[in-house]
């Protein structure tokens, strides 16, 4: 019988390195539950320091004891891999193992076991846990501001329309693949406008939506007969064109006699708030801040030094000044400078100002890509007799995005989460609401279940952004 060298694990003794190795990190795990969940402790019998370093010891042991290369066993090459590398690996995930248990039963209690969930007062949360029922009498404030009750629905059918009409790229067929960049950076931003700024706040909603859509609709027609070479300028200038006529030239008359659409009552921006504003914000800050950041990204390579000069001012300016000073400027300054009888809504101003600001972010993550290009990239698309715009949207603005998809999911993330700086313009989004909320003398001294509440929120849409992003990444991974 060889002798076993406790020193030295390997596969010549792997049996028995494995069981006792896991027996002790067992031990120290058993004890550390226990003694979080039901308050017993294996070793407390020791003092107090050797009753909290011994499970530590332990498993710290156990890890040493499983740490074989190659065992040929897939569950302990998996852990060995990531969590028990070497010794400091080993103590580093001992001691986050253990502060998770640790933290689990007082989490537990305070979400759940303690927690009050029924009635529509404070007189029920009566426990140490935490209040929900806060939540479940505000959570209409939380979704939708100070919208009235009875018109939520417009919100939510916007919002449902914006979905579908946005899925249209993974139904589309391999001959409308080629249109589909035209509809996302042309059509469907002007159709989301009218939805969102006509449909959700009212008034004339009929007539500006259906002239927009009639325009979408035929401009499309039209672009099927237009040449592939003038495409791309045609969906740039005819949607615009043909919604300003129809709105302003042929059915002039109509909207003026008729008016606002009874039945559809208007609501002020000031009304809207809550989560659906963090959502209208974010999206149209996205949509609008891409094509922007791209265009001066490319400006900021171009060999004419004044497009170059503008576009370096543009994007230093921007990234120079805080965000929160830029709505400042867009709610207090900028309507000082507009004529007296021209009005632009407070709301439209703040996604300016965001979008621009945004913009300058974006335009340096695309430069980046565009920089860790190689020149033959460049030099091999102008031998394939590519002019400026054909070589850049084809073959190197495709590339440059691929290899930037981290950062510019980065830069859309700060932007969500920028999103409640915009109470300088008087509009209160999700958390706007809940320092609303949290002053109601009815319900004071429950701001942090609406905080938790808004952070479990905030932490959804960036995880699912963030694993969209690397969805991507994986898709379009390509050996360099």
């Amino acid at each position: 019988m060889s002798k076993i060298n406790l020193l030295k694990p390997d596969q010549s003794n792997l049996n028995t390195f494995l069981y006792l190795g896991s027996f002790l990190f067992f031990i120290s795990i058993l004890d550390v539950f226990l003694n979080s969940f039901f308050k017993v402790n294996i070793t407390g019998f020791l003092p107090g320091f050797l009753s909290f370093i011994i499970p530590l010891l332990l498993g710290f042991v156990g890890l040493f004891f499983i740490r074989i290369e190659y065992s040929g066993i897939k569950k302990l090459d998996l852990i060995n891999k990531h969590i028990n590398t070497n010794n400091f690996n080993a103590i580093l995930s001992l001691l986050i193992i253990f502060v998770i248990i640790k933290s689990i039963p007082p989490l537990l209690s305070w979400f759940v076991v303690d927690a009050s969930f029924a009635g529509d007062s404070k007189d029920v949360c009566t426990g140490s846990g935490a209040c929900w029922t806060y939540i479940k009498v505000w959570l209409r404030r939380f979704m939708y501001g100070m919208y009235p009750n009875g018109e939520q629905w417009r919100i939510n059918l916007s919002f449902i329309a914006l979905a579908l009409l946005g899925s249209v790229g993974f139904f589309a067929t391999d001959k409308f693949k080629k249109y589909l960049t035209l509809y996302y950076v042309v059509i469907y931003p002007l159709i989301a406008f009218l939805f969102i700024f006509f449909f959700i706040s009212g008034g004339p909603v009929f007539f500006d939506l259906s002239y927009g859509i009639i325009a979408a609709i035929l401009s499309v027609i039209l672009g099927f007969f237009i040449p592939s070479k003038y495409k791309f300028y045609y969906f740039l200038i005819v949607p615009f064109t043909l919604y300003i006529l129809l709105k302003y030239f042929i059915f002039f008359e109509e909207y003026i006699e008729l008016g606002k659409l009874d039945g559809l009552n208007w609501v002020e921006t000031g009304a809207w708030g809550g989560l659906s504003l963090t959502f209208i914000i974010s999206f149209f800050c996205l949509i609008f801040c891409f094509p922007i950041g791209m265009a001066f990204a490319l400006g900021r390579r171009s060999g004419f030094p004044l497009i170059r000069y503008i576009s370096i001012g543009f994007i230093e300016f921007w990234r120079g000044v805080p965000l929160i000073t830029v709505l400042f400027m867009s709610a207090v300054m900028f309507p000082m400078f507009l004529p007296e009888d021209f009005f632009i809504d407070k709301l439209v101003r703040a996604i300016i100002a965001i979008s621009l600001f945004e913009a300058a972010y974006v335009a340096e993550v695309i430069r980046g890509g565009l920089q860790a290009l190689p020149r033959g990239q460049y030099e091999a698309a102008k031998s394939l007799g590519m002019g400026y715009w054909k070589m850049h949207i084809f073959v190197i603005l495709p590339q440059a995005l691929k290899l930037v998809i981290p950062g510019i999911a980065n830069t859309f993330l700060a932007l969500v989460k920028d999103t409640p700086l915009i109470f300088v313009v008087g509009l209160l989004e999700i958390v706007g609401m809940l320092n609303l909320a949290k002053t109601n003398p009815k319900w004071l001294g429950f701001a942090m279940e609406g905080y938790v509440f808004a952070a479990i929120i905030f932490w959804i849409i960036c995880y699912a952004m963030s694993k969209y992003s690397y969805n991507l990444e994986q898709k379009y991974k390509t050996d360099r």
